[in-house]
């Protein structure tokens, strides 16, 4: 299966309308579903909506909020104000995902999934530098000797904040199953000369975040799906399977599946991981490479026995122009098989 909604979405003669729309968004998941046959319903996977959550707290508007950055550190009032107060979401997008949920709740045969942005990942969008804030921590050097450092450690307590009041309302709606998309937590951002030489950077503000989560997700009830689409080392894998024990762990186009079997423990599904974000390029991704990496891919698993899901390395989103080109290469993943060469070689 695709994680497909955006596609589906776009059908719609006014998409923004449904995006906002909680019955409509949820008839959209609902159809994604059965367009793909899978009990999976997975929404869009919009992640900005937690952060347009927070900071409409302090009066930044929806649509300003994708451009505004904490720059320096913040001073306790506005800590409180931005943790504390109502959980109630705060902007049309949230309230629409979570009354979708509702609605796919109430259908037989579909499972509700929620999506959130992973705290890290929600970080690195509060942040108008993190690269430099992450590398001074990794150093070793405290929020007392810097302001950078600082402003990271407040930004993080804010996001994670943010991500649990953005699950609780979820799971309050009916999710059964929570994507949590990490995609910043990788090597972009988190230097492996740090991780190796014995930083804890990793584990501060990757890991320990994302593991109070799971534990909140298992009191709710609620699986856990981990997505992180980033360049990852094979320790960030290890960490995100063991650690965190997701139900399933969805990972992208960087990574080969058959080989991180060896890293996850036999009871994850590992998902993914076809190169979708190229399906909008002829060029870059013609139809019959699609077809020989989705070949590839179910023959590689079925070898190696850990259980899989056949998908997309991120959501599949619309592109006007090459519409027609991305359904094209998604039904052609969608109809791969095991070759017959490939059953008779093993």
């Amino acid at each position: 299966m695709p994680i497909g909604a955006d596609l589906v979405l776009h059908e719609e003669p006014d998409p923004e309308f449904v995006r906002n729309d909680g019955e409509a968004l949820g008839r959209v998941i609902e159809r994604t579903a059965a367009r793909w046959k899978t009990p999976l319903a997975i929404p869009l996977m919009d992640l900005r909506l937690e952060k347009i959550d927070l900071l409409a707290r302090i009066g930044v508007s929806p649509k300003d909020a994708d451009a505004f950055h904490f720059t320096e550190p913040l001073d306790d009032a506005k800590l409180a104000t931005l943790c504390g107060g109502d959980a109630v979401p705060q902007c049309s997008g949230s309230t629409a995902r979570d009354r979708a949920l509702a609605h796919i709740a109430a259908i037989p045969g579909l499972l509700p999934v929620g999506m959130a942005i992973g705290p890290f990942s929600l970080v690195t969008r509060l942040m108008a530098d993190p690269i430099t804030a992450v590398a001074l921590a990794g150093r070793g050097i405290s929020a007392e000797d810097s302001g950078e450092v600082q402003l990271l450690m407040q930004c993080l307590l804010l996001a994670e904040t943010a991500v649990e009041r953005s699950i609780r309302s979820q799971i309050a709606h009916g999710a059964r199953a929570m994507m949590i998309c990490e995609p910043a937590a990788n090597i972009a951002f988190l230097s492996p000369r740090q991780i190796r030489a014995g930083s804890n950077i990793f584990a501060h503000l990757v890991m320990q975040p994302n593991l109070r989560l799971k534990a909140l997700l298992d009191e709710g009830g609620c699986d856990l799906i981990f997505h992180n689409c980033g360049e990852l080392i094979d320790s960030m894998v290890e960490a995100f399977a063991h650690r965190l024990h997701p139900v399933v762990l969805s990972l992208g186009g960087s990574r080969k599946l058959w080989e991180d079997a060896r890293l996850v423990p036999a009871d994850v599904v590992l998902y993914g991981n076809l190169p979708t974000k190229s399906f909008y390029s002829d060029g870059a991704m013609p139809v019959e490479e699609v077809v020989r990496r989705a070949e590839e891919l179910l023959t590689r698993m079925k070898a190696c026995g850990h259980p899989f899901i056949l998908g997309s390395e991120c959501d599949v989103l619309f592109v006007p122009e090459a519409r027609d080109a991305i359904l094209k290469k998604v039904d052609a993943m969608m109809a791969a098989t095991i070759p017959a060469d490939a059953v008779s070689q093993r």
